[in-house]
């Protein structure tokens, strides 16, 4: 071959590692000839999927010949009316990752920056770079966004702002009064954008609802999803609530159709499960627990959560591994865990919450590694 077509990609993507998702449970049976395998790296739903969800999902299995309703006007129009907002605020995506994208393309050029935190969620970077935007990274402070050191750093080239509340994979959270004080400060050409994939677990009395904010602030967008409290991760649908400015530009730059006919059909019916996600809630304040406990236990440091998963520390000692050596070792015993190397923690491992029996099957699997591999992370 004589055309290095890498050559021919832009800069930003030149720079790009793919997204990494977390090991499906059928590979890791095929690699390792493995049976009941238990699955804590995805932070996806351990109930599975509502059963209001399936029934809707199941119901338009007869019209999959059929284009999807390219505006969504039935499912904006429920959350329109849920969030207390208007339908043309609200812009449909094949996931909330998909709504990250759009607005990177919306926004940014080679001419502009996009800012993010240390140990953000690894889209930001990528959907940054791929426009060929230079990408600002802020240190954390404590695991999670510092806002005065993010709001110092925005330039007159700043044009995007991620902000994940809570964040990803830190599972760390943002106060309201800290939040409004960090917009007031951002000039109203930078969007800022408020990435609450896990909005629905947290039940802090301070945290804020993002969407309560959209009045006081035009430049800001808050995205949320359907894959983890709602259990729809397989059919790929999230939204962001904005300035109907900001959605009419998304829209325009939107793929047709980009959210199938199940998806819509399932996501409201989702939505409206109240009994479901209630169940989903109370399963996570538990495993929350559950966890917390059962690494103190062990004599593990980990980072307080209020997402549906947790990020532990472990001890590598002087394993230039890291957490890898523990998370191989995991897989031996049928547990697939998280490294987050690439989030600037090398040393821990970001465990999703499951079922009660699925969160001890892992605290049991981790006290017979650490046994094994003693504290210096190789046997």
């Amino acid at each position: 071959m004589q055309c290095d077509f890498i050559d021919l990609a832009n800069d930003g993507v030149q720079g790009l590692s793919p997204y990494q998702p977390g090991k499906p449970i059928e590979e890791l049976e095929r690699e390792l000839g493995l049976k009941d395998v238990v699955k804590l790296a995805s932070n996806e739903n351990p109930l599975g999927v509502s059963p209001l969800a399936l029934k809707a999902y199941q119901q338009v299995g007869n019209k999959l010949h059929l284009y999807p309703d390219a505006s969504g006007y039935e499912l904006k129009r429920c959350l329109a009316e849920s969030l207390e907002v208007e339908p043309e605020q609200i812009t449909l995506g094949n996931g909330s990752n998909d709504i990250l994208d759009l607005l990177a393309r919306v926004f940014l050029d080679a001419d502009s920056a996009g800012l993010y935190s240390q140990h953000g969620f690894v889209v930001y970077p990528i959907a940054i770079q791929a426009q060929g935007a230079q990408a600002i990274v802020v240190p954390a402070r404590d695991w999670g966004h510092d806002l005065e050191a993010m709001a110092a750093a925005i330039t007159d080239k700043t044009r995007l702002v991620f902000i994940a509340n809570p964040n990803n994979p830190t599972g760390t959270w943002l106060k309201k009064a800290e939040l409004e004080a960090f917009l007031k400060k951002v000039p109203e050409t930078v969007v800022v954008v408020l990435d609450e994939a896990y909005f629905e677990y947290v039940g802090e009395g301070e945290y804020p609802d993002g969407v309560t904010l959209l009045q006081d602030f035009a430049n800001l967008v808050v995205t949320r999803t359907f894959s983890k409290a709602y259990g729809l991760a397989g059919l790929r649908i999230g939204y962001s609530i904005s300035h109907p400015q900001i959605a009419d530009l998304l829209n325009r730059i939107r793929a047709p159709f980009n959210v199938n006919l199940p998806a819509l059909a399932a996501a409201q019916a989702a939505y409206n499960d109240v009994d479901f996600l209630r169940r989903s809630l109370k399963t996570n304040q538990a495993g929350l627990k559950q966890l917390a406990a059962g690494f103190a236990e062990l004599g593990l440091d980990f980072i307080p959560s209020v997402g549906n998963f947790i990020a532990v520390e472990m001890p590598v000692g002087n394993d230039p591994a890291g957490a890898m050596s523990y998370y191989n070792a995991l897989l031996k015993k049928g547990v697939i865990t998280r490294p987050v190397g690439v989030y600037q923690m090398p040393n821990h491992l970001r465990i999703s919450v499951g079922l009660e029996q699925e969160n001890q099957r892992c605290l049991q699997a981790l006290k017979e590694v650490l046994a094994e591999l003693g504290s210096g992370g190789s046997a």
